[in-house]
């Protein structure tokens, strides 16, 4: 998974109709298994643009648009927020978050 700027997470939202932002910290031990499945995810729907960013190096996001604790998935739908995920269930749980709402 790419690191992204918040630049990049931005265009992303405006471009594409579903895209995802994963927020970590690298000591957080959470986020060491959000991360895993977030790769595995990654690979299961490479047709969706999905990006990753330490959180401590761009602090603004986690004010900006109000995040909570780490690990944090942001899934924007046509430009909007559309989901904060803190609990990263299973890869399938994840899978179906980034589905399409019809």
């Amino acid at each position: 998974m790419e690191e992204w700027s918040r630049e990049q997470w931005e265009e992303m939202m405006k471009t594409s109709s579903l895209a995802a932002f994963y927020l970590y910290t690298p000591l957080c031990g959470t986020c060491a298994v959000a991360s895993k499945m977030m790769d595995v995810v990654k690979h299961v729907v490479s047709d969706i643009p999905i990006g990753k960013a330490n959180l401590n190096y761009i602090q603004d996001v986690a004010f900006d648009y109000e995040i909570e604790s780490v690990p944090c998935l942001i899934i924007s739908e046509n430009g909007k927020i559309r989901d904060k995920i803190y609990a990263f269930q299973s890869v399938p749980y994840l899978f179906e978050k980034l589905q399409l709402n019809d």
